[in-house]
């Protein structure tokens, strides 16, 4: 029997120009809705137990966006971070979701700053949980794992069919075993990691998303190399709208330096440091994220909502 919350719906929605992004979501349907992007890699299915169990009492439609080459998401390299974004914004169009928060873990946290970037009038707030920095210009703070795999895109770049084909066999050869795989995964994991990777939830979470988003493809991770080697397309220090950083002190991956680079980059950012947490931890604050995310909803927004349907 599962221990976790299945999606309330899932699929994949069809841009105009025919390229497709999966999509999963939990919570009510008419609930605020909230963009939660995976982290590299991960899935539409990446969204903690916690913050799926939140959704419901929190009164929040979480959906789960995958990127290009991910599941149920056709492959597409972008010219920049940004690109993503604008397809975000076709989404939301699309689905008439109207005012937007936005969750981001790891590489997905870079969206979401691309996203509050592109759609100020749309996104109410964002949350980023132990997200990448820029590798390329004044906004990139040096060093980092992200930093140096980025010397390694020219050859990403001419060898990207042959990797991304790797990849995926790879994952998928490992998904088949999923459960083993992660447990081996979790043995080398600093203690942080491997506390969360212990839980039974968080685990068949990880799981479940990687048998699901690795069945038909598995580039996804690749190409979000590929863009984090580029100039991201917008300065971070122009974002208008409240982010929220969540960054582990003893983040293995990503520097808890590149965390309070980035909240000192957007102005009037907040940062909560999570102390012993490694890059996976703030998953566990998933209700917490959505709370914050929730707070910065804008009341007067709410109140014309409720009298529009009290209306005849």
């Amino acid at each position: 029997m599962s221990r976790i919350q299945p999606p309330r719906i899932e699929g994949a929605l069809q841009l105009g120009d025919g390229r497709r992004l999966g999509f999963a979501e939990f919570g009510p349907p008419d609930g605020r809705p909230v963009l939660w992007f995976h982290g590299t890699p991960g899935a539409r299915r990446q969204v903690p137990p916690t913050a799926r169990a939140a959704a419901d009492e929190l009164g929040v439609r979480v959906i789960g966006i995958e990127r290009p080459g991910v599941g149920a998401s056709t492959p597409h390299l972008y010219p920049s971070v940004l690109g993503f974004a604008h397809d975000v914004r076709e989404i939301t169009e699309r689905m008439n979701l109207g005012a937007i928060g936005l969750v981001g873990l790891s590489g997905g946290g870079a969206y979401v700053l691309a996203c509050a970037h592109l759609m100020p009038e749309q996104v109410v707030a964002g949350a980023v949980l132990n997200g990448v920095a820029p590798t390329r210009g004044p906004d990139a703070p040096g060093g980092g794992l992200v930093a140096m795999a980025s010397r390694f895109t020219p050859l990403l770049r001419a060898g990207r069919g042959p990797a991304a084909r790797a990849l995926w066999l790879g994952t998928r050869a490992a998904a088949l075993a999923a459960d083993p795989v992660l447990r081996a995964y979790a043995l080398v994991s600093p203690d942080g990691d491997r506390r969360l990777l212990e839980i039974p939830e968080f685990k068949e979470m990880f799981v479940d998303d990687l048998v699901r988003g690795s069945r038909r493809r598995f580039s996804a991770p690749i190409l979000d190399l590929l863009l984090f080697g580029r100039h991201w397309g917008f300065s971070v220090g122009e974002i208008e709208v409240p982010i929220h950083f969540w960054h582990g002190d003893a983040d293995h991956l990503v520097p808890l330096a590149h965390g309070e680079h980035l909240a000192g980059l957007v102005p009037g950012a907040t940062l909560s440091v999570r102390p012993g947490d490694n890059h996976l931890g703030s998953l566990a604050a998933g209700r917490e994220v959505l709370e914050a995310v929730v707070a910065e909803w804008p009341a007067p927004a709410a109140r014309l909502r409720s009298s529009a349907r009290a209306v005849p």
